[in-house]
């Protein structure tokens, strides 16, 4: 069935992403920096699947080792026909007297690197005349939360040029913008959301399967359920100022003046 190359495949929707090819007879290339994470992860695919599991240990903030997943995107002897680009991480700060190093990090992570290998795979896919970028941005892009909504801006945008770039080529980009999803990232970013209703979270299997069905018919932007479906409807639709004045009253702020 193919292969797919997935980042940051070590846990979230990265790891269910990799479970659901693989359990579609997929063979997948498994890419984040907890090395040992990985291969446990490659051996239980395999026993489970039946296919190939092949881990690639890179962080992609570094460009040497985002250079290497770039470089195996684009080997002709063993083709990639999917590309997830899922890497990324809460930054758990704020822009002002936060952290520079950290933004640079998150930047290099959900910018520089979609671009990147997105370029390898493209060019890639395109000579050959078939495959699939799956971009993940977050319905965060329509909001003002951050520099965390500019990358996820910067990748909904991204793809959707891709997507247009790429038609015709039959090769597809897609971009992936679910809302709250219960994966491990929130914990990580040290985020405390308990307590927003259940009906705000979202599975990562359903997540991962809608995304999977909206890229088989090359659909561009993938939204997943039909309660985020209307909250981006309703986020297009508001005034810049209201979507600010949401995030500022969601963080405690004064209104603007």
């Amino acid at each position: 069935m193919g292969t797919a190359l997935i980042t940051g495949a070590s846990a979230g929707l990265g790891l269910e992403f990799a479970w659901q090819l693989a359990t579609a007879r997929h063979d997948v290339v498994l890419v984040a920096r907890d090395g040992d994470r990985l291969t446990r992860l490659a051996g239980q695919l395999e026993a489970a699947a039946g296919v190939r599991a092949e881990v690639l240990t890179a962080d992609l903030s570094r460009r040497d080792e985002l250079d290497l997943v770039a470089a195996r995107l684009t080997q002709p002897e063993r083709p990639v026909g999917l590309l997830v680009n899922n890497a990324g991480f809460g930054l758990a700060q704020p822009f002002v007297g936060g952290d520079l190093r950290r933004e640079e990090l998150a930047l290099d992570v959900m910018v520089r690197a979609v671009l990147v290998l997105s370029h390898a795979a493209a060019g890639a896919m395109t000579a050959r005349g078939r495959g699939a970028i799956l971009n993940v941005a977050s319905i965060a892009a329509l909001t003002a939360s951050g520099t965390y909504s500019a990358h996820k801006a910067w990748v909904r945008t991204f793809t959707e040029g891709l997507a247009v770039e790429l038609a015709g080529t039959g090769v597809t980009a897609t971009a992936l913008c679910p809302g709250l999803v219960h994966t491990e990232f929130h914990q990580r970013a040290d985020l405390d959301l308990g307590t927003l209703p259940e009906a705000a979270w979202l599975d990562p299997e359903d997540v991962v399967a809608q995304a999977l069905a909206d890229l088989r018919h090359g659909v561009v932007i993938s939204t997943p359920s039909l309660r985020y479906k209307a909250a981006a409807g309703a986020a297009r639709l508001a005034p810049r100022w209201a979507i600010r004045a949401v995030d500022r009253y969601r963080r405690g702020l004064p209104s603007e003046p």
